[in-house]
């Protein structure tokens, strides 16, 4: 299985210029993707650089015919004058969904920061080796009391999921919103996190959790030991991110999946946005 996830802003890309086909092509020019997990996707926001107002969720969607679309709206709100707008993250896949879960993230009174709300997007999808959820994220950038605090609440997803893996079937409820669908600790997580691989959250991420629920690996890490994790953000965008190079995309897998990646890699060669977009293959 082949999964990109990728901090598209909005599909504005260093030229300026904002092009949801280019961000389409650049992501199967890296790899024939099965699952292409997004942030910072748009509906009705022409105040954003570049942007046109449309729906973006829409249009990723028509752009990828046979995929199902997943939008996961952080930013939900009606302006007057411009109407109802929408911020967030999207998961498009192959693999049908079995069950989606929207998680909307902590964002604890923050008086020194601008922050935005924020969004967990679960899908539980069906993989060649049985259920598989995949959550994408996109953390606080300006508040690391918010980062700090979604962080637990993502580990706290990962226990529950575990929990959730032990629930008996229940026929009875088959075909009701009570029916029991699967959910489990067998997991990719990824996203924009707002902060370099060497911040204490990306270890906090990784930290043992309670009940015996296998943790978090860092992906990059297992595959790569013996390198720096590539930058992700600041090789195009030097004025956006002021001549620094760094790392804030991440895919982490669960310790049980561990074994099963085979290949990650950063693409460093497209400007189509501030980040770059980050492949994984495993065996799912």
């Amino acid at each position: 299985m082949r999964l990109i996830t990728w901090n598209i802003q909005w599909g504005l890309g260093v030229d300026g210029r904002v092009d949801l086909a280019r961000i389409v092509e650049t992501a199967r020019g890296l790899g024939d993707f099965d699952v292409l997990c997004l942030q910072e996707v748009t509906r009705n926001y022409p105040g954003l650089k570049g942007n046109d107002g449309g729906d973006q969720f829409a249009a990723l969607a028509r752009l990828l015919p046979g995929f199902h679309a997943i939008d996961g709206i952080a930013v939900d709100r009606y302006t007057d004058g411009v109407g109802r707008q929408q911020f967030g993250n999207m998961i498009l896949t192959r693999l049908a969904p079995l069950a989606v879960l929207r998680h909307q993230l902590p964002q604890p009174a923050d008086p020194q920061s601008a922050t935005m709300p924020r969004l967990a997007l679960e899908a539980v999808l069906a993989a060649p080796g049985g259920p598989l959820r995949v959550t994408t994220t996109h953390l606080e950038y300006y508040s690391a009391l918010h980062r700090a605090a979604q962080i637990e609440r993502l580990r706290q997803l990962q226990a529950e999921a575990a929990g959730h893996a032990a629930l008996p079937p229940r026929p009875e409820r088959v075909g009701t919103p009570f029916e029991v669908r699967p959910r489990n600790a067998r997991a990719i997580l990824t996203g924009d996190f707002n902060c370099a691989a060497d911040d204490a959250l990306i270890a906090r991420v990784q930290a043992p959790l309670d009940g015996g629920a296998p943790a978090y690996c860092d992906a990059w890490t297992l595959l790569h030991p013996d390198r720096p994790h590539a930058p992700t953000v600041g090789l195009y965008d030097i004025e956006q991110w002021q001549g620094r190079r760094l790392c804030f995309d991440f895919i982490f897998v669960s310790a049980d999946l561990a074994p099963r990646a085979q290949r990650i890699v950063v693409d460093d060669a497209t400007d189509a946005s501030d980040h770059q977009p980050v492949l994984l293959e495993i065996d799912a």
